[in-house]
């Protein structure tokens, strides 16, 4: 049975920062297949950076968006005041699967938790955080 694994807007961005195949890199990290999922506010997020920002940043969005084609978008909804990362760390927390992000805090809170975190590590390979279930 494949692993899910949640993925956040910056990781999805990895490919064109750092040319790394980030679909064979999970696969290569968790050592087992691997089930990606957005959540639509994560998709939705990326709508708006590729919209508005520095050029690089839009180009960077918009080759994330392109990349989503090819995977499960969940339809998950805000609860009040909750922002994407609120999100992200609840729904992981329910599903109890990892998450890939690059985000500092983000990974901060995930690993408080007790959640495990996948993210890129000196730009060149993914190294996993906590024990995956």
């Amino acid at each position: 049975m494949p692993v899910k694994v949640i993925l956040d807007s910056n990781f999805l961005m990895i490919p064109s920062q750092f040319r790394i195949d980030i679909f064979s890199e999970l696969r290569r990290t968790l050592n087992r297949r691997v089930q990606i999922i957005v959540l639509s506010p994560v998709r939705d997020e990326l709508r708006r950076i590729s919209l508005r920002g520095n050029p690089k940043t839009i180009k960077q969005a918009e080759r994330a968006l392109k990349i989503i084609d090819d995977v499960e978008v969940v339809d998950i909804k805000h609860n009040p005041g909750e922002s994407v990362d609120d999100l992200i760390i609840r729904v992981a927390k329910e599903w109890n699967c990892p998450v890939a992000t690059n985000d500092g805090e983000l990974r901060k809170r995930l690993k408080d938790i007790g959640v495990s975190v996948i993210y890129l590590r000196q730009g060149v390979h993914l190294e996993t955080e906590g024990i995956l279930s």
